[in-house]
C-alpha cells in the first residue's frame, strides 16, 4: 500500500491536480471562518457593483480630518463627466469640422482630447449641421466647461429655523485618509444582481456544488459497481437483463433523462440533495459497462476458480477476490463521476432546473442569475467569469488526478 501511494504521488499530473483541488478545499473551509458574512445577504441595492472598496460618502464628506494635496483632479472629473458616446462625438467633430487628422486624436486620453476640443471648438464651424445636432455640441461644450471648473462643494446644514446654512466647503484638492473613514466595505469580486458579495457567495456555492458532485458521484459509482460486478460475474440471464437496462439508459442521452426527471420532481422538492440524487441515478451506465468488462476478464482467473472450488460464497469471491483488483479503476471512475456531477448541476441550473433554494447557492445557480440579468452583455464580468474559472479549475484538477492514477495503474501507460 505504501509503495502504491508513493507511486501515485510521484505522478506529476496527479500531484498538480491534487494540489489545485486541495487548495480549493482549504479555501472554502478557511474563508467562512475569517469572513462571517452570510452569502445571501443583500448588501447592495440590486445592481452589479464593480470590484473595489466602498466608503461612506457622508462620512468622507463630514470627516474632520482632511488633507490638502497638490494633486490635479481634473482628469478624474472629466472621465466621470464624459461618456464614451460623448468622447466619440468630440473626436468626430474635431475630424470633420476642425480639420484635425484622425491620427492626432487619442480617444483614450480624455485630458488631451478635451484640450484639443477647447483649442478648436467654434460653433460657427458646424453651422451646416441640423439645429438639434448643433445644440448637442453646444451642450457638450458647456458640460466640459462646467467639469473643468475648480469650484468648491458647499456643505450646508439646517439651523434651528429649518433654513440651510453653509457649514463647510470641500475643495477639489482636499482628501481624506480611507483608514480614517469608519464605514467601508471591500468587494474583491463586486456584487451580483441581488447586491450580494460575489466572493462570499462563490465560496459557499463551490462548497454546495462539491457536495452535489460528491453525493452524485458516490451514488453513480455504487450503482454502476454493483450492477457491473453482478452482470460480469453471473453472466447469463442476469447479465442480459442488466445490460438491457444499461443499453436503454445509454441509447437515450443521460442529460435528457436528467432534464425530464428534474422537471417532473418540481421546484418545491428540488433541493441540493435531491438534485445530487437525480444526477447520481442517471449517471451510472458507463461505470456499469466498464466494471462489467473488468469483472469478465477476472472471473476465470486461477485465484477466483480456487475460491469457487473452496466453496466460498459469491459475495465473498466478489468482494475479496475481484473487487481489490478493480479498486483503482473504481476510484478513477468515482473521480470522473464527481466532476461530471458538478458539470451536470451547472447545466441543469442554467436551464432553470437546478436546486430551488433561497438559503444557499451553487455554481450553476450563480451562472443562471448572471445570464438572467444580462451580466455578460452589460460588462459585469465579475458576476460570471470567476464562476466559470472555478468550475474549470475543479474539473481540470479532477481530470488531472484521474489521468495520473491511470498512468500509475494502467501497465500500458507506464513509462
Amino acid at each position: 500500500m505504501k509503495n502504491t501511494i508513493k507511486q501515485v504521488f510521484h505522478s506529476g499530473k496527479f500531484l498538480v491536480g491534487f494540489v489545485i483541488f486541495v487548495f480549493i478545499l482549504v479555501y472554502i473551509i478557511v474563508y467562512p471562518l475569517v469572513v462571517a458574512t452570510s452569502p445571501m445577504e443583500m448588501i447592495g441595492n440590486g445592481n452589479f457593483f464593480p470590484p473595489g472598496t466602498y466608503i461612506s460618502q457622508q462620512e468622507a464628506a463630514t470627516t474632520s480630518d482632511s488633507y490638502q494635496l497638490n494633486v490635479d483632479t481634473s482628469a478624474s472629473k472629466l472621465n466621470a463627466a464624459l461618456g464614451s458616446e460623448e468622447i466619440s462625438a468630440m473626436a468626430d467633430w474635431l475630424e470633420k469640422f476642425a480639420g484635425i487628422d484622425a491620427a492626432d486624436i487619442d480617444v483614450s486620453d480624455t485630458e488631451a482630447l478635451v484640450k484639443l476640443w477647447q483649442d478648436n471648438y467654434d460653433p460657427t464651424l458646424s453651422s451646416s449641421l441640423k439645429s438639434a445636432k448643433r445644440k448637442y455640441y453646444k451642450r457638450l461644450n458647456d458640460k466640459i466647461t462646467e467639469a473643468m471648473k475648480g469650484g468648491d462643494v458647499i456643505i450646508a446644514e439646517k439651523n434651528e429655523d429649518g433654513e440651510l446654512e453653509e457649514s463647510s466647503t470641500i475643495g477639489s484638492q482636499q482628501f481624506v485618509n480611507v483608514s480614517q473613514v469608519g464605514t467601508k466595505r471591500t468587494f474583491i469580486l463586486g456584487t451580483d444582481n441581488f447586491g450580494r458579495d460575489v466572493l462570499t457567495e462563490l465560496v459557499y456555492a463551490t462548497k454546495s456544488s462539491l457536495k452535489i458532485g460528491l453525493v452524485a458521484g458516490l451514488i453513480a459509482t455504487a450503482i454502476g459497481l454493483l450492477l457491473g460486478m453482478l452482470a460480469g460475474y453471473l453472466s447469463g440471464t442476469v447479465d442480459n437483463v442488466i445490460m438491457f437496462i444499461t443499453n436503454l439508459f445509454t441509447v437515450i442521452p443521460s442529460f435528457v433523462i436528467l432534464i425530464l426527471i428534474s422537471y417532473s420532481v418540481g421546484d418545491k422538492a428540488r433541493g441540493i440533495m435531491m438534485v445530487a440524487f437525480i444526477i447520481g441515478i442517471t449517471s451510472w451506465p458507463w461505470t456499469c459497462r466498464s466494471v462489467r468488462s473488468q469483472v469478465i476478464s477476472l472471473r476465470n482467473r486461477d485465484h477466483v476458480n480456487l475460491s469457487k472450488l473452496s466453496g466460498h460464497s459469491m459475495v465473498r469471491i466478489i468482494f475479496t477476490d475481484i473487487l481489490p483488483y478493480i479498486a483503482s479503476y473504481v476510484v478513477m471512475a468515482m473521480i470522473l463521476q464527481i466532476s461530471s456531477g458538478i458539470l451536470s448541476e451547472a447545466q441543469l441550473s442554467i436551464l432553470g432546473l437546478g436546486p430551488a433554494t433561497t438559503k444557499t447557492s451553487t455554481l450553476g445557480l450563480m451562472m443562471q442569475w448572471a445570464m438572467t440579468y444580462s451580466a455578460h452583455t452589460n460588462g459585469s464580468w465579475w458576476a460570471y467569469f470567476p464562476v466559470v474559472l472555478v468550475i474549470a479549475l475543479i474539473s481540470f484538477s479532477l481530470n488531472l488526478m484521474n489521468t495520473g492514477l491511470d498512468q500509475v495503474f494502467n501497465p500500458q501507460l507506464r513509462d
